[in-house]
């Protein structure tokens, strides 16, 4: 009669061993794909629009129109 209940917690268990482990492997390739690149993309044109304004590559007048337009993302 010892086997009737089986080993462990169950299928509640099994269930419970599963989500955790789905969980931790979509932790991990989050923080991998993080870790390689995570900036937006918006942060990362207007980081460019900087650059180029203080290169002095673009005029005041098109780096403040090409921010605002920027902001609307």
């Amino acid at each position: 009669m010892m086997w009737e209940y089986g080993m462990g917690c169950g299928w509640l268990g099994m269930a419970l061993f599963w989500l955790l482990l789905i969980f931790l492997v979509l932790a991990v390739v989050k923080y991998l794909a993080g870790k390689n690149g995570g900036g937006s993309e918006p942060a990362k044109a207007l980081e460019m629009l900087d650059e180029r304004y203080a290169r002095g590559e673009i005029g005041r007048d098109e780096y403040l129109k090409r921010r605002d337009d920027m902001k609307g993302i």
